[in-house]
């Protein structure tokens, strides 16, 4: 069945993965720096819809417990304001699914096979969502493609949203589900790529990406033929076509 519901996940799903001391109102402080990046308490306050110094109190908490940072950021003329952000350890409480016991997984075949059939692997995984995607989005439209592979993504620990019309869209991953696998094996970041532009029958340009120090994995997606269905086997991610051209 199609997802036609909001692409995004809603913060209170997100909040229960989080520890039980951190739920509540820290835990979506917590999510909206995970989605935003260097927000000022005034940000947060307007993003959450609770008072200035609600915020600020929960900001001194989450600091207190080294889950948030801050620096101070020149935004326009006069004084300088503090930006908050999530700390090493704020990151570490965010989904990583899976993660150690696919470490150990290619481990074993990089001991056994080498690293080209580690990387086959993964790929091999991103080729078996796709198919299943084709399957199931056949004749949906723009819209509801990027709705179910967001939704897909975000049942995976990636935190994604995705906005499309019927020519282009932008799909965001706010959380690395493997970051850990991926800083080892970059591959995995062209292999999701691949897969992106499969299941959405699309070309995809990735404009920002985690491992080189973003907040999130950001795609811009163009819709050539709004009117495809299922998996476009033509399609590919953007920046693979300009550099083999």
């Amino acid at each position: 069945m199609i997802a036609t519901m909001d692409a995004s996940p809603t913060a209170p799903s997100m909040n229960g993965s989080l520890p039980i001391g951190l739920r509540g109102a820290r835990g979506m402080v917590l999510i909206a720096l995970k989605r935003g990046n260097r927000l000022t308490a005034k940000e947060l306050a307007a993003q959450l819809g609770t008072s200035l110094n609600a915020v600020r109190h929960h900001l001194k908490e989450l600091e207190a417990d080294a889950l948030v940072e801050y620096e101070r950021e020149h935004r326009g003329v006069g004084a300088p304001t503090f930006a908050y952000r999530l700390s090493a350890a704020g990151e570490a409480l965010f989904p990583r699914r899976y993660e150690a016991t696919l470490t150990e997984l290619l481990d074993y075949v990089v001991s056994r096979d080498g690293r080209a059939s580690a990387v086959a692997v993964l790929e091999a995984r991103y080729d078996a969502l796709a198919r299943r995607l084709g399957q199931e989005l056949a004749g949906a439209t723009p819209s509801e493609r990027m709705a179910a592979v967001a939704r897909l993504l975000s049942d995976e620990g990636y935190m994604a949203e995705g906005t499309a019309s019927s020519g282009s869209g932008t799909l965001i991953e706010h959380n690395c589900a493997v970051q850990s696998v991926a800083e080892r094996f970059p591959e995995i970041c062209a292999a999701e790529a691949r897969f992106l532009a499969a299941a959405l029958g699309a070309e995809v340009d990735r404009h920002g990406h985690i491992l080189s120090g973003c907040s999130a994995c950001e795609y811009r997606v163009h819709f050539s033929n709004a009117g495809s269905t299922g998996v476009d086997q033509a399609s590919r991610p953007r920046s693979e076509s300009q550099e083999s051209a």
